[in-house]
């Protein structure tokens, strides 16, 4: 049937939102505006519901940040909220019914960065700092990387103090050393693996027929969570110069007290020939690792960038060590251009290093990483700190590629920014939205719906379903909006979608 002689047209499978611009160019298989809309195959039907997430007396309110927590047993969540003195407090998420916190607590934490590794979760606080006309994310002044253990128990700052006092030495019982002069010290060894610099030196030479006992070996202080501490030499030594530290150290074999109290060890033989594993790397690295506004893992490294100091430093510890970072040797200083580093991460064994509007790659070459080179990918586009999107609980990259927020769209990102963007049929919305809240911005990948979430400046969630194709052309935008804002989301086991919010709690 006609009216007014035209024909009528049907819209049996609509695209989702236009917004390039003139609202009269919008395709008639598309909307001009779509707010909590969602697609079962072409059907349109209304966005999920939403319920409580929290079954707890008091449950935690005014929610800032959320990051999967994947510990050795579970899929977990760590939270950061204010408190009503303006406090950022982070709770650590197990169930509906069990919530842990605050676990740490520090003022003028309005955001935190956050890695998991071995069970354990870094936690480095950081907040906006306003330079001129632009907003920047740096860690905090004077505060410092923390690690918690994932069982409830407070934080605690991560690597520490070095031994205090003086290690006394003697011959012991028969035995047997490489006799010389040599120079012993006493290493600690925290619950999550963290070996602090050597100290407590001592002098001693030793006995062709004895081992070697010692005593007054120093104890771990309060908060250190020192398990167990480990006495370390030179080998025999020609001509001593009187310079304790200038000389190579290494852990004796049999030299291990397994615990934090016991001041003596007895008996010890080794030859200078077992004297293998080095720790004079550990003369480097930092005893308190400054806060910064990015974490992420390359190649088994804890990577930290944007510190309050240094905004264009990352720092990376040793392999598998993510508390070990040389002061030295484990810098990496990105091309100066006055912007910050913002995030990080590894796609295809390279590691590429993003500002707000660049992208440096470096690859590990099996040395320190100061000398790893670097390699200019893009000068135009980089991201936010929050601007790539998490996979479920294993990280940033999906499959092959990773998803950016970039200033000029929403792009696959494979080792160059893939062209047309992601967002090209929103790219008017998209480019005006506010770039000072950039930092805002967190996005979220449900493989199995196959939709990704992104959280923006205004409170909104904005949808890119990609179930016809994850290109341009195929993928379907809309809006999800509440009765309250929504500034953080995060995925909890495989599927269902965790929103929080500053006013209350979902």
């Amino acid at each position: 049937m006609t009216l007014r002689g035209h024909k009528p047209q049907p819209f049996d499978n609509m695209k989702g939102l236009w917004d390039r611009g003139d609202i009269d160019n919008v395709p008639l298989d598309h909307f001009a505006e779509a707010t909590n809309i969602d697609f079962i195959g072409a059907a349109i039907v209304t966005r999920p519901g939403i319920g409580l997430s929290q079954d707890v007396v008091a449950p935690i309110q005014n929610i800032k940040r959320i990051y999967n927590y994947p510990t050795q047993d579970a899929n977990t969540l760590i939270i950061l909220t204010e408190n009503e003195a303006g406090e950022g407090e982070i709770y650590h998420y197990i169930n509906a019914t069990t919530i842990y916190g605050p676990i740490l607590t520090i003022d003028g934490m309005t955001d935190f960065a956050f890695v998991s590794y071995a069970g354990r979760g870094y936690i480095s606080p950081f907040t906006t700092f306003q330079t001129g006309d632009i907003f920047i994310q740096k860690g905090l002044e004077n505060e410092f990387l923390y690690v918690y253990a994932g069982d409830g128990t407070a934080a605690r700052q991560a690597a520490g103090l070095a031994p205090v006092g003086t290690l006394t030495v003697a011959a012991g019982a028969a035995g047997f050393t490489d006799a010389g002069f040599k120079v012993f010290a006493v290493v600690f060894e925290s619950a999550s693996g963290w070996l602090s610099q050597p100290a407590a030196f001592a002098t001693f030479t030793t006995l062709p027929n004895n081992s070697v006992s010692f005593g007054n070996v120093p104890v771990g202080g309060l908060g250190q969570e020192i398990v167990r501490r480990h006495i370390v030499a030179t080998k025999t030594i020609a001509s001593y110069s009187g310079n304790t530290t200038g000389y190579e150290f290494y852990f004796i074999p049999d030299g291990i007290i397994n615990d934090n109290t016991t001041t003596s060890l007895n008996n010890i033989s080794f030859f200078d020939i077992d004297l293998i594993e080095s720790a004079s790397y550990l003369l480097d690295n930092y005893t308190a690792i400054p806060a910064g506004a990015n974490l992420s893992l390359y190649h088994e490294r804890l990577c930290l960038g944007a510190t309050f100091d240094d905004i264009s430093l990352i720092l990376v510890s040793a392999v598998g060590e993510p508390e070990a970072i040389s002061q030295i040797d484990g810098l990496i200083i990105v091309p100066l251009d006055g912007n910050p580093v913002t995030n990080h991460q590894e796609l295809r064994d390279v590691f590429y290093v993003f500002k707000r509007t660049r992208c440096i790659s470096y690859v590990d070459n099996g040395e320190e990483p100061s000398s790893w080179e670097s390699t200019i990918v893009d000068n135009g586009l980089g991201t936010g700190v929050h601007g790539i999107s998490t996979v479920l609980d294993t990280g940033s990259s999906s499959v092959d590629y990773l998803l950016v927020a970039t200033f000029g769209g929403f792009q696959i990102f494979g080792g160059r920014f893939m062209l047309p963007e992601l967002s090209w049929k929103i790219e008017y919305g998209w480019q005006n939205m506010s770039r000072d809240e950039w930092c805002d911005i967190q996005i979220v990948n449900l493989p199995i719906q196959k939709k990704i979430l992104i959280v923006i400046p205004d409170g909104r969630i904005l949808v890119c379903n990609y179930s016809n194709g994850l290109d341009p052309k195929n993928v379907r935008w809309y809006f999800w909006e509440f009765l309250m804002p929504i500034n953080t989301v995060a995925i909890w086991n495989i599927d269902t979608v965790i929103l929080g919010s500053p006013l209350v709690t979902i």
